[in-house]
C-alpha cells in the first residue's frame, strides 16, 4: 500500500517578522498535529536557511532554505516590519514563482502586502493589519482591500489582519480539514474561543470609535456599552448629554468618527454575539437583553453584518462545553 503523503505547511521567515505572526499559527497546527498524527508536516524557512531576527528581537533558526523547500500544501507568510524594508524584492520574487503552486496561500497581517507585490492578489479580495489597509489598496489598486474583516477568503488564497487574527485563520483552517471537535480541542488549549468569524469586524465598537474629548460624551458612550437596551435614540442620548439632538449627533460624529446610530448598532451587535457566546439563553431573550426588542429584528442585524444569522452563529462560534 502507498505511504499518505502528509500536507507541509510552510511558514516563510525574514528578518523583520512579528514573532506572533509566525508562533500563533504554528502552535494551531503543531496542536492539530498532536490531535491527529499525521495531519502535517510543519517547516519554517528563510530565504537562504540563515537565522533571522523578529521585529521584538527574538531570533528564529529555520528548519531549512526557501531555495531548497519542496512545493508546500499551505504555504504561509507572516507580516511585520520586515515586509516594508527596501531588501524584499528577492522574496516577492521567490514568491512569485512558488506561491502559485501552494493549494492554500495564506498570509498574517502584512504578509498581505508582500503577496500583493508578487502579484498574488491582483483581482482578489483581501484584507491585512487596519493600519495598513489603506497603503495596500493605495499601492496595489487591483486588489480589493476589505478593511473590516479579520480574515477574508478568496479561492485558494486567505488574508488575515493583524497578529492574533492569525490564530483565527488557522483555527479555521484546522476546522476545515480535520472538522470542528478538532478546532475546539485545540482552542480550548490555547484557550481561546473556537475562532471568531472571519467577517467579524477587527475593531470592537469602543476601538472602533474614538474616545470623545468632552466628558458628558465619554459619559455616553460608556452608558450605551452598559445599557444596549435602554432607549438609545439621537434624542434620548442628547439629554443625557445636556445637548441639543442636532449638536449632540454633529458633536458625537466628530468626536468619535461615526455616527451615534452607528455606534449603538455596533455595541448592540457585540453584546447579543457575546451572549450567544457564552450562555444558553434564548434567541429571544437575548433580542430583548441586547437592544433589538425582537428576533427578527435581532436577524436582521446579523445578516447584515455578519453574514449569518443568530442561530447559525451561536452554533459555529459558541465552544462546546467541557465535560
Amino acid at each position: 500500500m502507498a505511504q499518505r503523503t502528509v500536507p507541509t505547511v510552510l511558514i516563510v521567515l525574514f528578518d523583520g517578522v512579528q514573532s506572533l505572526d509566525v508562533t500563533g499559527p504554528l502552535e494551531v497546527f503543531a496542536g492539530a498535529e498532536r490531535h491527529t498524527p499525521g495531519t502535517y508536516r510543519i517547516r519554517t524557512a528563510s530565504l537562504d536557511g540563515t537565522p533571522v531576527r523578529t521585529s521584538s528581537g527574538l531570533t528564529l533558526v529555520p528548519d531549512g532554505a526557501l531555495t531548497r523547500a519542496c512545493d508546500p500544501h499551505t504555504l504561509l507568510v507572516p507580516g511585520g516590519r520586515g515586509t516594508r524594508r527596501p531588501d524584499t524584492t528577492p522574496l516577492t520574487d521567490w514568491l512569485r514563482v512558488h506561491a502559485p503552486r501552494a493549494e492554500r496561500l495564506v498570509s498574517v497581517c502584512t504578509g498581505a502586502t508582500l503577496l500583493a507585490a508578487a502579484g498574488l492578489l491582483d483581482g482578489r479580495r483581501a484584507t491585512t493589519h487596519w493600519a495598513y489597509c489603506d497603503r495596500l489598496a493605495g499601492d496595489h489598486p487591483a486588489v480589493r482591500v476589505d478593511p473590516d474583516p479579520i480574515y477574508v477568503r478568496d479561492g485558494h488564497v486567505y488574508t488575515s489582519a493583524g497578529v492574533t487574527s492569525g490564530i483565527d485563520l488557522a483555527l479555521a483552517l484546522v476546522e476545515e480539514d480535520l472538522g470542528r471537535d478538532a478546532a475546539l480541542t485545540i482552542a480550548r488549549h490555547l484557550v481561546v474561543f473556537l475562532r471568531r468569524p472571519g467577517n467579524q469586524a477587527q475593531f470592537s465598537a469602543q476601538l472602533a470609535a474614538q474616545t470623545a474629548e468632552r466628558a458628558p460624551l465619554r459619559e455616553v458612550q460608556q452608558w450605551i456599552t452598559e445599557h444596549p437596551a435602554a432607549d438609545l435614540s439621537v434624542e434620548s442620548l442628547a439629554a443625557r448629554a445636556l445637548l441639543s439632538p442636532r449638536h449632540f449627533a454633529r458633536a458625537f460624529r466628530d468626536e468619535t468618527g461615526m455616527t451615534p446610530g452607528r455606534y449603538v448598532d455596533r455595541v448592540r451587535l457585540e453584546h447579543a454575539r457575546r451572549l450567544l457566546e457564552d450562555t444558553a439563553d434564548g434567541v429571544e431573550e437575548i433580542s430583548r437583553a441586547s437592544g433589538y426588542g425582537t428576533p427578527e429584528a435581532m436577524r436582521r442585524a446579523f445578516v447584515k453584518a455578519l453574514g449569518t444569522p443568530p442561530g447559525e452563529y451561536r452554533r459555529r462560534f459558541r465552544p462546546a462545553p467541557v465535560h
